[in-house]
């Protein structure tokens, strides 16, 4: 194993932060911190995470929303300080690892349809067995 790797692995411990598991096409809420003053407070940011770049300890994403008829968009860096927590709002079908495309849309056209989430018992729609039976 490279030792920088290493090291980065070390440092995404300590930081000892849970982040969910999301992909471009997903809608999620990040909550930041926002320091106004003296006064700190917790901000909700929702919208499409559009890109995912880097790895490891340098990994961000950008996040897109329309605000007031305008778009907005952000770039996170995934293991921030600033960043309180992430959530995943739902999960977007796309077939691609960038939706730039989607700053040219608008309406209709900018919609994202949702992915259905696969496991072995809901797609036969089986419950799981208790012990019980």
């Amino acid at each position: 194993m490279n030792i920088i790797e290493q090291l980065e692995r070390e440092q995404i411990a300590r930081l000892n932060k849970t982040i969910p598991d999301f992909e471009p096409g997903d809608t999620v809420i990040v909550n930041v911190k926002v320091k106004e003053g003296e006064r700190s407070r917790v901000q909700a940011y929702e919208g499409v995470v559009i890109a995912r770049s880097g790895g490891g300890l340098n990994e961000s994403f950008t996040v897109r929303k329309i605000s007031y008829g305008e778009g907005v968009e952000r770039v996170f860096p995934l293991y921030s300080p600033m960043i309180d927590s992430v959530k995943v709002v739902r999960r977007g079908k796309v077939r691609r690892a960038k939706l730039y495309y989607l700053r040219d849309r608008r309406g209709k056209s900018a919609r994202i349809a949702e992915r259905a989430e696969r496991s072995g018992n809901a797609r036969r729609g089986n419950q799981p067995a208790t012990a019980a039976e």
